[in-house]
């Protein structure tokens, strides 16, 4: 019996030390070593003359910010001839279609779908309606540098690119730490993403906050409880395209001030993400996908599988200090699992006006991060994914 704890518990270990080991740096390791010098530093052309551009912001219920967004997009530096300007509203009935409206003569367009189905539902309808030969996907909380369109757009002049994703910047005035975990968890995945277009193969997922993608991708019909900014990379790589991160096209993205809106978010986006990866699962095939299917399985499978890992490190530990006759090693485990999850119930439940400390704050944003994972994996597994898109409340900064 004491031999099957040891041989279990190392086990349990090695899993949960290997994975995340090589989830977190070993990925970005190896990308490093094969990625292609100067990639970085390509100049690409203005392309002569520009194409035709729609700009397509889908809304629900934005009224208190609908304006901002709208002279966001008029200030883009593009030429005016060339762009359309495009708010998708899903249903809205807080005023929202009203407003935009009234920006019909200064270029903005409305087309609302009356029936409420979701954000991928919406686009699929109105997808056809568009003018453009690219299509730039962004956000109605997010705010645009006003040189990120021709950014993402002179890309499109490599035949091979499908989707141009832009670069999140995560945003906050307010001098409290209230979400500071997702600053750096933005600023890692941005890193990574620009590791993988050096690497040649491609990011395997879009920016949610801005990403162009031809037309005639865009238009292929997606159903509407799928995650179409992660879909935008894999239907391009299906249709023989690579998508890429843009590092100039930088979209400045407000953090949510709330640890329980984040956590909230994180599950929805984790859950439509595991249900469009599992109608694309064939990408994962490395015999048809080669590096492509690596980069999916290493940045996707495996970072949703660390919480699984975490959870097999401390069984782990639980089951060799038993084996060792350590008893106050297992009540410590128990103890720091049960710090753990108490501090993320605070920052699950802590008012707005009241944030943790910054360094608690970090703590909960790491548990509450792992939690929504293993949660997205139990929604998934039963098929109860969010099929009615419902925005992230973003307060102003």
């Amino acid at each position: 019996m004491s031999t099957a704890l040891w041989v279990s518990g190392w086990l349990l270990v090695g899993f949960g030390v290997l994975l995340p080991l090589y989830t977190f740096f070993g990925y970005p390791l190896v990308l490093t070593a094969i990625r292609r010098r100067g990639v970085a530093d390509e100049v690409l052309p203005d392309p002569d003359p520009w194409p035709m551009v729609t700009v397509s912001v889908p809304a629900y219920n934005e009224a208190t910010q609908i304006r901002d967004t709208m002279d966001g997009l008029l200030a883009l530096d593009y030429p005016a001839d060339r762009i359309e300007r495009v708010i998708v509203s899903d249903a809205s009935s807080d005023g929202t279609d009203d407003i935009v409206r009234t920006y019909e003569d200064r270029g903005i367009r409305l087309r609302r779908v009356e029936t409420r189905a979701g954000k991928t539902e919406a686009e699929n309808v109105v997808a056809p309606l568009l003018t453009g030969e690219i299509i730039v996907n962004t956000d109605a909380s997010i705010r645009l540098d006003p040189g990120a369109i021709k950014a993402l757009v002179r890309h499109f002049h490599d035949p091979s690119v499908g989707v141009a994703s832009g670069r999140d910047v995560s945003i906050e005035k307010r001098e409290d730490e209230a979400n500071a975990g997702e600053t750096r968890y933005v600023n890692y995945e941005m890193w990574l993403r620009d590791l993988e277009t050096q690497a040649g193969g491609g990011i395997v997922g879009a920016s949610g906050s801005l990403y162009a993608i031809r037309a005639e991708i865009h238009r292929k019909p997606l159903p509407g409880h799928l995650s179409r900014d992660f879909a935008s990379a894999l239907t391009s790589k299906e249709h023989g395209y690579r998508a890429v991160t843009v590092n100039e096209a930088i979209c400045y993205v407000p953090r949510t001030h709330s640890l329980a809106r984040e956590y909230r978010r994180k599950v929805r986006t984790i859950t439509r993400g595991m249900e469009t990866l599992g109608v694309k699962r064939h990408l994962l095939n490395p015999f048809r996908h080669g590096v492509f299917a690596w980069m999916l399985f290493s940045h996707k499978v495996c970072r949703w599988l660390v919480p699984v890992a975490a959870v097999a490190l401390w069984a782990g530990l639980v089951t060799l200090a038993v084996a060792a006759q350590l008893p106050v090693v297992v009540a410590g485990l128990i103890v720091a699992l049960a710090f753990g999850l108490v501090l993320a119930w605070v920052g699950l439940n802590r008012p707005e006006d009241r944030p943790l400390p910054k360094l608690a704050s970090l703590g909960a944003f790491a548990v509450l991060s792992n939690i929504a994972i293993l949660r997205a994996w139990v929604r998934a597994f039963r098929g109860a994914g969010q099929a009615v898109w419902e925005p992230t409340r973003r307060l102003p900064t």
